[in-house]
C-alpha cells in the first residue's frame, strides 16, 4: 500500500479538526488556508470522512465540521481506511487482488506478508487521533 495525498491531508485536516474542537464547528475553507491544501480536495476528503461516520456537518451561518466522537476513540487505521479505501498490503493476502506470484500464495511467504500487515493494522488502530495533538 501506497498513502497517497488523500492520506496525509486528510490526518492534517482531522488533526486540525481535533485541535479547534473548543471552538465548535470550522469551515473547511478555515482547514483548507490553515493546512494548505485545495478547498475543493478538501471537499472530496471531507465526504470521505463523513460517509465513514468520523466528522459531522453542522449547517447555518455558524456551520462548518465536527469529529462526530471524541479524538480518543478515533484511530489513525480508520481514518486512512476511509480516505484510501481498502488497505490489503500485499496483493497475495486480498482475495480479490490478481495474484502475480507461479506458486497463487500458497507459498511461506503468504504467512509472513499475513503477519506484517496484521502487526501494521494493529498498530494504526493502536494510535488515537488524540495522540497526534
Amino acid at each position: 500500500m501506497i498513502f497517497s495525498t488523500r492520506s496525509t491531508y486528510g490526518l492534517r485536516a482531522m488533526i486540525n479538526l481535533a485541535k479547534q474542537k473548543k471552538f465548535g464547528s470550522i469551515s473547511l475553507a478555515i482547514i483548507a488556508k490553515q493546512e494548505n491544501i485545495s478547498l475543493k480536495y478538501l471537499e472530496k476528503l471531507f465526504a470521505n470522512l463523513k460517509k465513514a461516520g468520523l466528522i459531522k456537518a453542522v449547517k447555518g451561518a455558524l456551520g462548518g465540521y465536527l469529529l462526530a466522537k471524541s479524538a480518543k476513540q478515533i484511530n489513525i487505521y480508520d481514518i486512512i481506511k476511509a480516505l484510501e479505501g481498502k488497505l490489503s498490503l500485499f496483493h497475495c493476502s486480498s482475495k480479490n487482488e490478481k495474484i502475480f506470484c507461479s506458486n497463487l500464495c500458497n507459498c511461506g511467504v503468504t504467512k509472513v506478508l499475513l503477519k506484517v500487515e496484521q502487526a501494521i493494522t494493529k498498530s494504526m488502530k493502536d494510535i488515537k487521533l488524540s495522540r497526534l495533538l
